[in-house]
Parts: structure tokens; sequence; C-alpha cells
């Protein structure tokens, strides 16, 4: 990172701006083109690591490219004020943001399953405990994302 000064490293103030965000990115390499989309998440440590949540359908651009291409980039961003100047080249803005490298990985046992929809509709929506029919969790695709390369910035 180029900014030090900018650079947070402290892992309960990077969870805590992670757990306030509801949009991560996804950039997926696609023979040459980079494809990104946004998703919604659930996220949380495991052993350490910083791991997030998401689905989608058994179908698509998505669901194809990650079994393609399972080395991804993500980012999130967020708390952004805009300060005024004087000039143009007098305004600028806080902000927050996590940007980073991982795997990523389709989650096919059940319970495991089970377990990644409960974190992501808890960070969601701040319940826990949904029920999931067989047929729902047949129906859907739920991504693994282990980042390997994460960085925190903030102005």
């Amino acid at each position: 990172m180029r900014r030090k000064d900018r650079e947070i490293t402290d892992i309960s103030a990077i969870d805590t701006f992670l757990t306030e965000e509801k949009i991560l990115r996804i950039a997926f390499y696609d023979d040459g083109d980079i494809y990104i989309v946004p998703v919604n998440y659930g996220f949380r440590r495991e052993s350490g690591k910083c791991v997030f949540y998401f689905h989608g359908a058994k179908a698509g651009r998505k669901y194809e490219l990650a079994g393609k291409s399972p080395y991804v980039g993500f980012e999130t961003d967020g708390r952004f004020k805009m300060i005024e100047g004087g000039s143009a080249c007098d305004y600028s803005a806080n902000f927050q943001s996590v940007t980073g490298t991982g795997r990523l990985s389709l989650i096919e046992d059940t319970e495991a399953k089970r377990s990644a929809l409960d974190c992501l509709m808890n960070h969601q929506a701040g319940e826990k405990n949904w029920e999931y029919t067989e047929k729902m969790l047949g129906a859907v695709a739920v991504f693994r994302l282990e980042a390997e390369k994460l960085s925190c910035k903030a102005k």
C-alpha cells in the first residue's frame, strides 16, 4: 500500500467495517476479460482467516467462472463523506475500503451450505436460525471465498 498512513491493520477494526457493509464486489478473470459482480455477503473469521459467503444461481457467468477460475479479487467500500474545497482540486473524501484476493469454492455439503446461508442471512438481516428446505438447498449455489490477501484503507 502506497499510503501507509491510511492503512488499517487492526483486525477488529477491519472486522467491524466488514460487518457493517452489505455488498462485496467479486472480480473474475474470464479469458482476457475481467467480470465484476456485486453480491450480498456474509462474513466471519475461520481459523483467523477472513471468509465470505454468498449465493447465486446454479447457472450463468458467475457460476461458470467460479468453477473455471476460482482465484478472484474482491472489494467493498463505505463510510463515504465528501470534503468540500475552494476549488475542484481541493475537494476530497473520507472513506474506508477493503480489497483483496482469494480462492472461491462451491459448497456442496448440506450442513455446510446451511451454515453458510445462516452466516449470510445473519449478516444481511440480523437474524439467525433460518429454515431451508431440501428443495431450496438443492436449487441454490453457495460460494465460499477465503481471503488470501487483504488490505484495508481509510481516510
